[in-house]
């Protein structure tokens, strides 16, 4: 009798066990693939589905037009390397070490990644994602801070910031290519390379049944510009009348659209495209030298002014945003960590400051945040910035900001002054002390992480 009992408890245990296997897979195939494209100083405006008449990006017109437009989306910072550290950790860049631009020499570098902080990729892997950074990383040239070490089962890319040339792939006579962690030396234009990498992924992903979460980051259109030559007489002829310098960005950015339209026709040649959620923004505003676009906006890269922090961004998730939506809702480029986690159901490891905007992706009513303050920190040297910070805090459609060390304090009302062309600090004294305070607070948490390599 009391081993009929023993065997009818086990038997009921193996059933449970089963039961909550069964739960468990089941829920796995319900997470999407995951692909984030971020692309490297393109202007709010220079694409065209927002009217830009002398650029085509109908790659990436087809995300938003298939999914969700987000016309407030806010880059992190007007500066490379701190946007992408809120990308991956959900948090302000300087509360993650990351005030400023990691470069190659220690006298010109201005951030470190706290090694304590958990990224994007070993979040996802909690809910057995496979994670692969094709591109550029710029988040660290050595250990502890290389891809493979931060959450990366494969990196094939850049570990740099900017390249020399996009054909020699050099930085100051340095070699930052990498296959995970071996130096490689290819051949090609830079943004054919990383669109090759990924649909060469996305065909061995197909063969297996594990999510993948991929993070695309091209380093077009960043300066040096410079397109194929095929691309740049295309514009020319279509556009008898544009500057030359303008001629060689749009060129470089229609040939980088180009190959986002092989990557997304490689998910679907893949049967991989139903089931992946695609987000595509940019780092942060174009570089006016460059003739870029930045829209109905002040100034550009590296400006704490609208225009070097306004990105154009998109999401598509197949049968599941509504396709041909826009979204007025102000997000910032830590929203997409917490976004995906919430989508993955991970709760993140570490406390973060980004917030999940899914309910918006899924629920097109519901598209308002509870006011909070959004906080934008770049740390410099040379001349203009001797290796201190310039700084701006949104809140509601107010906005205090400091754009250079040693400039005064502006306050602008966003609502009524897009343009940033009248600073109103000395009419609203109550706003500018209490914008002011918060903005100190956010510093001083800040300093308690250190931005140099111990």
């Amino acid at each position: 009798m009391r081993l009929n009992v023993g065997i009818c408890v086990f038997i009921f245990f193996l059933f449970i066990l089963s039961s909550a296997t069964k739960k468990i897979n089941k829920d796995t195939k319900k997470v999407p693939n995951i692909l984030v494209i971020l692309t490297d100083d393109q202007g709010y405006h220079d694409v065209s589905y927002y009217g830009t008449k002398d650029i085509k990006t109908p790659n990436i017109d087809n995300l938003a037009n298939s999914g969700l437009r987000l016309d407030n989306f806010y880059a992190n910072c007007p500066v490379c390397s701190p946007t992408r550290a809120s990308l991956l950790t959900g948090r302000f860049a300087d509360h993650v070490g990351v005030p400023g631009v990691i470069r190659t020499f220690e006298k010109d570098n201005w951030g470190y990644l706290d090694p304590k902080s958990t990224l994007l990729p070993k979040e996802l892997k909690k809910a057995g994602y496979a994670t692969a950074m094709i591109g550029k990383w710029h988040l660290g040239f050595d250990s502890p801070n290389l891809p493979n070490e931060r959450g990366f089962d494969y990196f094939h890319g850049w570990l740099g910031d900017m390249m020399d040339d996009y054909w020699t792939h050099r930085r100051h006579d340095i070699n930052y290519m990498r296959k995970n962690k071996e130096i490689i030396d290819p051949i090609g234009h830079a943004t054919d390379l990383f669109t090759q990498w990924v649909t060469s992924y996305f065909d061995e992903r197909a063969k297996q049944k594990q999510p993948f979460f991929v993070y695309l980051a091209y380093n077009a259109p960043h300066f040096p510009v410079q397109p194929p030559k095929e691309w740049l007489e295309k514009v020319q002829k279509r556009e008898p009348n544009i500057h030359p310098k303008r001629a060689a960005l749009v060129a470089l950015i229609e040939h980088m659209d180009d190959g986002i339209g092989k990557v997304i026709k490689s998910l679907k040649d893949n049967d991989l495209y139903d089931n992946t959620i695609i987000i595509f923004s940019s780092d942060n505003g174009g570089h006016l030298p460059d003739m870029p676009n930045n829209g109905p906006t002040r100034d550009g890269k590296q400006s704490m002014y609208e225009g070097g922090l306004k990105v154009p961004t998109c999401i598509a998730w197949p049968g599941k945003i509504k396709a041909g939506t826009v979204s007025s809702q102000v997000n910032l480029t830590m929203d997409i960590f917490p976004t995906l986690l919430e989508i993955a159901q991970v709760k993140p490891s570490n406390k973060i400051e980004g917030q999940s905007f899914l309910t918006s992706l899924l629920d097109q009513k519901s598209r308002e945040f509870p006011e909070r303050e959004l906080y934008f920190t770049r740390r410099e040297g040379g001349l203009d910035y001797n290796g201190q910070c310039s700084y701006a805090i949104r809140q509601g459609d107010w906005k205090l900001l400091r754009n250079k060390p040693g400039e005064g304090m502006e306050l602008y009302n966003l609502k009524n002054d897009p343009l940033e062309k009248e600073n109103i600090i000395s009419k609203n004294k109550n706003i500018y002390l209490d914008l002011n305070i918060k903005l100190m607070q956010h510093i001083q948490k800040g300093a308690k992480v250190t931005w140099q390599k111990p």
